[in-house]
């Protein structure tokens, strides 16, 4: 009797502990970080400091280069743009500046609609296609969850026969042989500091401060939390119709590294904190050329504000929009932090300070105009996933209030600063950047581009003068697009232009020829809805992308 009693005792622990695991596996991952390394308390952060008398006045230095980029910022986030959240309730007073005193680009593009590949053509001024880093980082657990999720009646597809061929994530990297932005400008004399979210490798070979970064402070994966959830001075806003925001809140943690140590805890919100030592690091290094990469995770989700912001928007009603608001209130807070500590120490005039976001606002925040007047999120080649805000700002070159109207993208920026620096771009390799500043100045007459051109899995895109070509496997679609005549992307012209699909198939498939085999496989293919974010209910007869990652 008592061995029968330890059966069914044995069967219903084992039974529960099932249904516990499959409730809760998602944990796991953070769990077992935290165990193999925990986070210890904050660390003080000193600066290294350059010389104590500068070897010549800013002036007649070379220009120091600040790139500051923010991370799923909607195109309609900012009220430069004609907008801003809950229409201008949050004015980003500090960001719009930038655009009023420098040069504001009508026709900036990401390298990318999602995050990694997107940083991956900053740091190269490459298409990261052409080194094949095409699909963005991501655990196996959290993909497999994502592909467990009900979006409707178009299903996630999870390549499970691809599992065993997925290097581990730590190795998903930016291949060492290629020459990143920091690394060029180190030729040049510059001290380089990286600040926030790398997502680009977490080996010690591909870590930042071995890919030319001095000084590094910050997390090596996609996301972290801006505070830890239970801190009294937090807002949280929980999606609980979406499950990347499930895997992030069960594991992501509120911590950072500096160098490559240990983790620990940061001393402030995450904003406020990555931005006050961004201030550190100009003071330190005032008196000699620098490049600072701040690389915010505003506003990616988790959506986490202070109370201290949250408590100065009553007007806005809807919570989770309220908290995204104070969020971007603090992003632009601490652009202008930056921007007084430039102008403080006398450097304002002769720094190249170039804002831009890695892709579009995502579908699964759930809030339907971070991104208007464009249709798509991130994870779309639609404009609102890569028509991002860019803007840069260098008094000694670009005159106050210069508007640019003709496309130019994030592998720019390589060429841009590396100019700047002057500093000559790597000639062993094709780079699809090329400097700007000529092209603003007036200096150089034509096109910065001929063809910009995005790849993820079946899913590609050209954009070619004003015709944008997007051509998809799942649903088996092109997408032609006037964006002169139509912007926003409302007019497929496709099936009544067959001389310029033709034209333009034959172009793309050239440029996707150039381009290099996937550096690990794409594991989830997830549908994406252009035209509602996640939170809508998804009909039959919605357009649609499937993204692969």
């Amino acid at each position: 009797m008592k061995s029968r009693v330890a059966i069914v005792a044995a069967v219903v622990v084992a039974v529960a502990g099932w249904a516990l695991f499959q409730r809760y596996w998602y944990y796991i991952p953070g769990i077992l970080l935290s165990i193999r390394n925990p986070i210890e308390a904050n660390h003080p952060v000193t600066w290294e400091s350059g010389p104590a008398v500068a070897a010549a006045p800013p002036a007649q230095r070379p220009p120091n280069v600040v790139l500051i980029l923010a991370d799923d910022l909607g195109f309609n986030d900012i009220t430069v743009n004609g907008g801003g959240v809950a229409d201008g309730s949050v004015p980003t007073r500090n960001i719009d500046a930038l655009a009023h005193e420098g040069v504001s680009f009508a026709q900036g593009y990401a390298g990318d609609a999602t995050c990694a590949p997107s940083r991956a053509a900053i740091m190269t001024g490459r298409f990261a296609t052409r080194f094949g880093f095409e699909f963005t980082p991501a655990p196996v657990q959290f993909e497999r969850l994502i592909s467990m999720y009900d979006y409707g009646p178009h299903k996630p597809i999870f390549h499970k026969e691809l599992v065993s061929h997925e290097p581990p994530l730590a190795e998903e990297a930016v291949p060492t042989s290629e020459i990143t932005i920091a690394q060029l400008l180190k030729t040049r004399g510059y001290h380089t500091v990286f600040l926030g979210k790398w997502h680009l490798g977490e080996t010690d070979a591909t870590r930042p401060d071995h890919r030319g970064f001095d000084e590094t402070l910050g997390f090596l994966a996609g996301a972290s939390m801006y505070m830890r959830a239970n801190d009294p001075a937090v807002e949280n806003s929980v999606q609980d119709f979406d499950p990347i925001d499930k895997f992030l809140w069960a594991n992501l943690p509120f911590a950072v590294t500096r160098n490559g140590s240990h983790r620990f805890y940061p001393s402030e919100y995450m904003t406020d904190y990555l931005g006050d030592e961004a201030v550190k690091a100009i003071n330190a290094n005032r008196n000699r050329p620098f490049f600072i990469f701040l690389a915010f995770n505003a506003p990616h989700v988790p959506l986490q504000a202070l109370k201290s912001d949250f408590d100065t928007l009553p007007q806005i009603k809807d919570h989770r929009l309220r908290v995204y608001g104070a969020m971007i209130r603090a992003l632009d807070r601490n652009v202008g932090h930056v921007m007084s500590a430039l102008k403080a120490n006398g450097l304002d005039q002769n720094t190249l300070v170039i804002f831009t976001s890695d892709n579009g606002g995502a579908n699964y925040i759930g809030l339907p105009y971070i991104n208007r007047p464009y249709r798509g999120w991130k994870a779309t080649f639609f404009e609102g996933g890569i028509h991002v805000p860019f803007f840069m700002r260098w008094p000694a070159k670009i005159a106050a209030g210069t508007k640019y109207n003709l496309p130019i993208a994030h592998t720019d920026i390589f060429a841009t600063a590396a100019a700047a620096a002057g500093a000559p771009l790597p000639a062993d390799r094709v780079m699809d950047g090329v400097n700007v500043i000529p092209f603003v100045t007036g200096a150089s007459t034509g096109s910065p581009h001929t063809t910009l051109y995005w790849r993820s899995g079946s899913y590609k895109t050209l954009l070619d003068g004003e015709w944008k070509l997007q051509v998809s496997a799942i649903p088996d679609k092109m997408w032609l697009f006037d964006l002169k005549t139509d912007p926003t992307e409302h007019n497929n012209l496709a099936s009544s232009e067959p001389d310029k699909i033709k034209e333009m198939v034959q172009t793309l498939d050239a440029i996707d020829r150039q381009q290099a085999k996937p550096l690990w496989p794409s594991l989830l293919e997830g549908p994406i809805d252009i035209d509602h974010p996640l939170s809508f209910p998804q009909h039959p007869d919605d357009e649609y992308i499937y993204w692969s990652n």
